[in-house]
């Protein structure tokens, strides 16, 4: 049979269809096209969407990104509607994503897509070592009909374990939470009660703690530190609420307040009123006594014998 015929008879339908249920029209691809095994297809526990965009990154060549953000931008499917796929193929093991450390202090997600889980995640056994012959054992034919002896000879020694993949060891235990409440883990804390987004772990608030308290430090109120960190957030899904509060910690820093210029000498406070005894004129002085015109030394009075200025 040639090529061609072979190809004809892929594309032509059965002749005796059944009754019911689906009838194939197969055709016989040679370019551009992916090989789907049945345990994915058929796979009795992923949705249809998760198979569905497992098949479409299986499709694409190495390299491309295949990020919530980037199938969304290439499928009708929502961002919340592919993160629960992934998640799902993450489960059911055709999917891992690790985060890793690049160059200039980014952090870039790594994600490995298994075509057949089974087999290549799973570690290879290595081969049982040959039984080494007994010195002085004298092998017996094996046409013999008589009984032979049995050996007994001591188990062979066990292969070393194959050391543990990436995503088959523990995760690090977080840090033991500070037994100290401080303004700045609270405020931390309380965020997720302007936006439910912001739900921060213990350890995500242990590391912010410090930037906060720089904050405070510089004698911004907590009010207005908690409305800087909640102000327009972007929509949607926030996948590291983390990272975006240090990244407004550290970038919208607020400079140290210049030194208070400083205060003015206070003016002294005026003499008290004091009554003038010879003539009871009011006028201030800190001590009581006659007033000004009075002490006016004797001969400068006027002609008329009333002391100048007391009326």
């Amino acid at each position: 049979m040639t090529p061609v015929e072979s190809t004809a008879r892929a594309a032509t339908p059965s002749r005796h269809p059944s009754a019911a249920g689906v009838t194939h029209v197969r055709h016989r691809h040679t370019t551009h096209f992916t090989v789907v095994g049945n345990h994915l297809a058929q796979h009795p526990t992923l949705s249809s969407t998760a198979i569905g965009i497992a098949v479409r990154i299986q499709s694409l060549p190495d390299g491309t990104r295949v990020g919530i953000r980037a199938l969304a931008e290439r499928l009708p499917e929502s961002e919340y509607k592919i993160a629960a796929a992934l998640k799902e193929l993450e489960a059911a093991g055709y999917l891992r994503r690790s985060r890793e450390r690049a160059a200039g202090q980014r952090i870039v997600t790594r994600t490995t897509y298994y075509e057949c889980p089974d087999t290549e995640r799973r570690p290879e056994r290595p081969a049982r070592p040959a039984r080494p012959p007994r010195p002085g054992h004298r092998a017996h034919p094996a046409h013999s009909t008589h009984p032979q002896p049995v050996d007994n000879p001591a188990p062979p020694p066990r292969p070393p374990a194959a050391p543990p993949t990436p995503e088959q060891s523990p995760p690090a235990s977080p840090p033991p939470p500070s037994g100290e409440r401080t303004p700045a883990a609270d405020l931390l804390a309380g965020l997720r009660r302007s936006d439910a987004r912001l739900a921060l772990s213990v350890r995500e608030i242990t590391q912010l703690t410090p930037a906060v308290e720089t904050w405070l430090a510089r004698g911004v109120p907590a009010e207005q530190v908690s409305r800087t960190l909640t102000a327009t957030l972007p929509g949607g899904i926030i996948v590291r609420a983390s990272a975006l509060l240090a990244h407004r910690l550290t970038e919208w820093l607020p400079p140290v307040l210049p030194p208070a210029p400083p205060a003015k000498a206070a003016a002294p406070p005026p003499a008290p009123f004091q009554e003038c005894p010879h003539c009871e004129r009011v006028f201030r002085s800190p001590s009581p006594g006659r007033c000004r015109d009075c002490r006016t030394p004797a001969g400068t009075e006027g002609h008329s014998g009333t002391a100048p200025g007391c009326t």
